[in-house]
């Protein structure tokens, strides 16, 4: 190998090393979570999934927070597996933003920057700069008594970068916040991991969050990797209930043969326009169901017989809770008023006030769902 070469090599795998490489394993006699986690520098990923998944606990276990029973924490090559939280150089920000009450604004954003070594007058400058950029020159000496929801996790967040952190960590950031505030911290966030040079894992239940603050999702379920990859590819093709709630799609498995997928509990067949063949998800909106009083003429092929379990306000629409019937089950929807017991799968369906009302849209409800076949989604399982 020429000195070029070996220079290129060194090169690689200094690159390599380079964000966060971890393997999370911690015990508890009722949970185990056991998590990959990966993030190159200036790469943002969301850890998502429902309570008790172990989100939480990847994140206090990167931070140092939570004892490893395996595994390995590296930050840009460095081991921080058995340091304590103090000494692994990592940024945070909580939910409830943890601000020194005694503090003022500028003390707190330079209490990280005093602890690793610059004297006073320098570490007041650089956290009045880090103010600046978030917006809050104004406030410096306030406490955090004095200020806004918002504006505690905008020092918080100074705080956190403040430090030039290889690994920055934002557990629920901005779930503390109302919604207009919100609104204005999540533009102001995103602003700033832009322009962050370091790995960040972000933990939200929210949707929203993920979706604009992130550039890679990972899904954990049961402390275990379900679903992994962009924002949008998520989006798209869900491969769990859990994840398929969450970016509002209708989810279902089963088998597919010459477009037509026979659903894995056997009660429904969906057809599609797909050339997949065995075994498949589908997917399709809310907004593509269709609902009608009594069977609609010319059948659709996608035709089913429902039960209505559940009407849910979302702002100017309504999301329809169905309980799809076996064919073999009929739900008295031909104007009969008797809803039997379905049995088969939930469909969820987005409907406007006028069609509530005018379908007669309640609890118990008999009535025929359909969705054509070119709204149905189709990729491998």
């Amino acid at each position: 190998m020429t000195a070029t070469e070996n220079d290129a090599a060194h090169g690689s795998e200094a690159a390599a090393e380079r964000g966060l490489d971890a393997r999370l394993v911690v015990r508890r006699p009722a949970f185990d979570l056991d998590l990959v986690l990966t993030a190159a520098p200036g790469e943002v990923v969301a850890l998502l999934g429902p309570n008790g998944a172990g989100k939480s606990t990847a994140l206090r276990a990167l931070a140092g927070l939570t004892p490893l029973a395996d595994g390995h924490v590296r930050v840009d090559g460095r081991d921080l597996t058995d340091l304590p939280p103090d000494r692994r150089g990592v940024g945070m920000v909580f939910q409830d933003y943890l601000l020194f009450p005694h503090l003022s604004a500028l003390e707190n954003v330079a209490f990280g920057l005093r602890a690793q070594g610059a004297g006073r007058r320098e570490a007041r400058r650089r956290a009045a700069e880090w103010l600046d950029r978030v917006g809050l020159a104004e406030h410096a000496s306030a406490r955090p008594r004095a200020l806004s929801g918002g504006q505690a996790q905008r020092v918080a967040l100074a705080r956190a970068l403040a430090v030039r952190p290889g690994l920055l960590l934002l557990d629920e950031p901005l779930s503390a916040l109302d919604a207009h505030t919100r609104l204005e911290v999540r533009a102001a966030l995103r602003r700033h991991l832009a322009g962050f040079a370091g790995a960040a894992v972000l933990v939200t239940h929210d949707p929203l969050d993920a979706l604009t603050l992130a550039d890679r999702l990972v899904v954990v379920e049961r402390g275990r990797l379900v679903q992994e990859g962009p924002p949008g590819e998520v989006a798209r093709h869900p491969r769990t209930p859990y994840v398929a709630r969450l970016v509002g799609l209708n989810l279902f498995q089963g088998r597919a043969d010459g477009g037509t997928v026979a659903l894995a509990d056997g009660h429904l067949k969906i057809d599609a326009v797909t050339a997949l063949e065995g075994d498949v998800f589908l997917a399709f909106e809310p907004s593509a169901v269709a609902l009608y009083r009594t069977r609609p003429d010319g059948s659709p092929r996608n035709l089913w017989q429902a039960r209505v379990s559940a009407v849910e306000g979302r702002g100017d629409r309504f999301r329809i809770r169905l309980d799809a019937v076996p064919h073999d089950r009929p739900t008295g929807a031909n104007g009969d008023g008797r809803a039997t017991e379905g049995g088969g799968p939930h469909i969820a369906a987005d409907v406007t006030a006028a069609a509530v009302a005018d379908l007669g849209l309640v609890e118990g409800s008999p009535v025929w769902a359909s969705v054509k076949a070119t709204e149905v989604r189709v990729y491998p399982a």
